[in-house]
């Protein structure tokens, strides 16, 4: 059996800075099992937020988890695509090397 819960979620502003804020509110229903129900409502009790806000915390959460694994993603296809050169690679060498040279610890 599982339980319908009516909880507030956020519109996110996502487009350009990925950056999420507080819009119009609107109310839905979600079903849950009855353990993860219980488990999220002991966190939120912990946390004393209400159930809205702690599972409008968890959705904000996963998107950013996943919009900053899609942004590694895109990295490493920009870097698969155009790797350093070992020209590159060898003047980033010789700039760290004169930094860490002129380091209090050396």
């Amino acid at each position: 059996m599982t339980f319908s819960l009516f909880i507030l979620l956020s519109y996110f502003s996502m487009i350009l800075t990925g950056a999420m804020s507080m819009s119009k509110a609107v109310k839905i229903a979600i079903s849950l099992p009855p353990e993860l129900l219980e488990a999220a409502d002991q966190k939120r009790q912990d946390r004393g937020e209400t159930r809205s806000e702690f599972f409008r915390h968890a959705v904000e959460a996963l998107l950013r988890r996943e919009q900053e694994q899609e942004a590694v993603q895109r990295y490493l296809q920009g870097y698969r695509a155009q790797p350093e050169t070992d020209e590159e690679v060898e003047a980033m060498h010789r700039a760290s090397s004169a930094v860490f040279e002129q380091a209090p610890w050396t």
